[in-house]
């Protein structure tokens, strides 16, 4: 089973940032218990403050949708702003949402570049003897997408046709299929009350 997720802070302050960067370690310990892939598809990043805003995760294993229901809607975090020493406010909130999956394209993938090279990075002796990185680009629109997540080049080749397939998916004008769109209303949807999850303090408990 797969499925695509997505981590985000819903456009909310720095301490939002603060919550999906230390619940996306939580998720990753808990997929790894539950012996569940995980895979980075696409992040965006907080220049200012080095922190995670929204996270999109590509997950691989068995019963997925038991795992995720303590997971997918909002997620609380208590505590005190790391940021603002003095900010009153000590609830706040993220969301975790579930994404189609990507639909595989044949006719669009012909249009894909595909160029090998080698991983850079942690990994000691290993790195930078083989070509296992794979870059896709895509002429006619001119994205482009890396993978270096694994040391198998097959691999890299297929999450970074899935990066792409995605971000392709986001520039179409249809708004059933629009994903930009499906991820900004994530990003605006994320509800202040229910929490399915709730952790606290600075350790994430």
């Amino acid at each position: 089973m797969k499925k695509i997720i997505q981590l985000t802070s819903g456009r909310g302050p720095v301490e939002c940032n603060y919550v999906v960067t230390n619940v996306l370690k939580k998720f990753l310990q808990s997929s790894e218990k539950n012996q569940i892939q995980v895979k980075v598809v696409d992040r965006e990043i907080d220049p200012d403050f080095n922190l995670i805003t929204s996270v999109i995760l590509s997950l691989e294993g068995y019963d997925l949708n038991h795992f995720l229901t303590d997971w997918i809607g909002t997620i609380q975090w208590i505590g005190k702003s790391p940021y603002r020493k003095f900010h009153a406010r000590k609830n706040w909130f993220i969301g975790c949402f579930e994404l189609e999956m990507p639909k595989t394209n044949s006719k669009l993938e012909k249009e894909f570049v595909y160029q090998t090279m080698r991983s850079s990075g942690n990994g000691g002796q290993h790195v930078n003897k083989v070509n296992s990185a794979v870059r896709i680009t895509h002429p006619p629109t001119g994205l482009s997408v890396v993978s270096m997540d694994s040391r198998s080049q097959h691999q890299n080749k297929k999450i970074a046709t899935m990066r792409m397939l995605l971000k392709l998916e986001a520039l179409e004008m249809d708004e059933k299929k629009n994903l930009a769109k499906a991820q900004w209303q994530n990003q605006t949807a994320i509800q202040r009350g229910n929490p399915v999850k709730v952790f606290r303090g600075e350790k994430f408990l």
